[in-house]
Order: structure tokens, then C-alpha cells, then sequence
């Protein structure tokens, strides 16, 4: 596991990291910037498919309200019921916190970058066309020591995961036209996408609050991506409804 984990995420992004470093900007702090988006283009299908599912989620909730109505002395039947309506749409109801955990990887890989990468022993990880900086600038802009800890860029980080849950939020308020059913607080998906609201941004600060400033950068720049991409897919849904299924509303 641990060759596996070297092999497809550590040392190429190593070596991605220090071929962007040699080759566009000798500052450590761009040569992150430049890889997260790199990996946010790649990842890309992945990330707006959970965008996506958590929208269509906010459309269904109508639906969802009427069973948890109509089966509220049966969970049994409540549940099945919910999830073929999960299914019959597509989605994955867990999907936003999917988004948290997928980039953990790549967070750890980065970290480990950082941690054992940058030393002596840097020539022994990089790829015979990737050559060994002759200094490591540390300093991001002159502002930033990315090898130490930054709660600017931890607090600025958490700010946007709050912000691209907001949006979301925001397309739910649009669709949801049934909104106002008796009970409607307890509707599963507005639970969800509230406590996502609060959960996202503590996740991310406790994850990045005792962690070097380079993983944080990494963060803001993949919320930031996150953000811009939300709101894309906002005006999107906003215009025609692209890629969103039209649902009926429940009676």
C-alpha cells in the first residue's frame, strides 16, 4: 500500500510540483497554485458530478418529504422508499461530504512532500528529466513561509468551504418550491446541506490548523476552484437547467 500510495500520488506530484517550479516560476508558493489546478482539471468530471448530486438533491426534496409523510410508522418502508428515489435519480446523498474526502489523499501526499521531499535526499524521488533545484524559495509572493503554519490561509480556506456550500444552498432556495411543507426543517436534505454549511469549514480548519502553510495554499486554491465552479454550475442550472432533471413536485 505504501509502494502504491509513493508510486501514483507522492512522487508524481513531487516531481510535477518541482517541473513546475523550474519551468514557470522559481516560487514554491505558484509552482502549488499551478499544480492544485492541475489536479482540480483532472478531477474535474468528478468534482461537478458531486455538485451536481447534491443539486438534484435539493429538487427531490419535495419527494423525499412525501414518503417520510406517508411511511412515518414504517422506517422500513420509509427508507427503501427514499433510496429508490435516491436511485432512480442518480445521486448519492452523501455525496458533499465526498467532496471533503476525496482530496485527502492528495492533501496527505502533499504534506509528505513537505515533510520528507525537500531534504537532502531530494534527488533520490525525482524523475531523471526533473533536475534538483539548486535553492528552494520558500517565501510564496515574499508574504508566505509555506514550511511554516499560516492561520490566515487556514481561516481564508475554511471562509470559502463555507462559500461553496452557501451556493449550493443558494440553487436549493431556487428549486425547492415546496419548501414551506409542514415540517419542512426536518426534510433530510436541508438538514444535510445546513450541517454541511458548519461541518465543511471546522473539518477543514481542524485539518489544516497544525499543518505547513503549503498544504493550506493548496486548500484555498482547490476552495477557490470549488467556489468559481459552483457558480458556473448556478447559472447554468439558472439559464436552462443543464444536466438537471426536471421533478415533480410533491402534492
Amino acid at each position: 500500500m505504501k509502494f502504491l500510495f509513493n508510486e501514483i500520488l507522492y512522487r508524481p506530484m513531487l516531481n510535477l510540483l518541482f517541473f513546475l517550479y523550474n519551468n514557470i516560476w522559481a516560487d514554491l508558493g505558484v509552482a502549488i497554485i499551478l499544480l492544485t489546478l492541475i489536479i482540480r482539471f483532472v478531477l474535474l468530471p468528478v468534482f461537478y458530478k458531486s455538485a451536481k448530486d447534491q443539486t438534484i438533491m435539493q429538487k427531490i426534496a419535495p419527494k423525499i418529504k412525501e414518503i417520510q409523510e406517508t411511511h412515518k410508522n414504517d422506517k422500513e418502508k420509509q427508507v427503501k422508499e427514499i433510496m429508490n428515489i435516491y436511485k432512480e435519480h442518480k445521486v448519492n446523498p452523501f455525496s458533499g461530504f465526498a467532496l471533503l474526502f476525496i482530496q485527502l489523499p492528495f492533501l496527505i501526499a502533499l504534506y509528505q512532500v513537505f515533510l520528507r521531499g525537500l531534504g537532502s535526499n531530494l534527488s533520490d524521488f525525482l524523475y531523471s528529466f526533473v533536475a534538483v533545484p539548486s535553492q528552494i524559495n520558500y517565501h510564496f509572493l515574499g508574504l508566505i513561509q509555506l514550511n511554516q503554519k499560516n492561520i490566515i490561509l487556514v481561516l481564508i480556506a475554511s471562509v470559502f468551504q463555507y462559500l461553496q456550500t452557501y451556493l449550493l444552498m443558494k440553487v436549493a432556495q431556487k428549486n425547492n418550491t415546496n419548501k414551506k411543507t409542514e415540517g419542512g426543517i426536518n426534510d433530510i436534505a436541508q438538514r444535510m446541506g445546513k450541517q454541511m454549511m458548519y461541518i465543511g469549514p471546522a473539518f477543514t480548519f481542524l485539518i489544516l490548523y497544525s499543518l505547513p502553510s503549503a498544504v493550506s495554499l493548496y486548500w484555498v486554491t482547490t476552495s477557490v476552484f470549488s467556489v468559481v465552479q459552483q457558480i458556473f454550475i448556478n447559472k447554468s442550472i439558472e439559464k436552462n437547467g443543464q444536466d438537471i432533471p426536471k421533478i415533480a413536485n410533491a402534492n
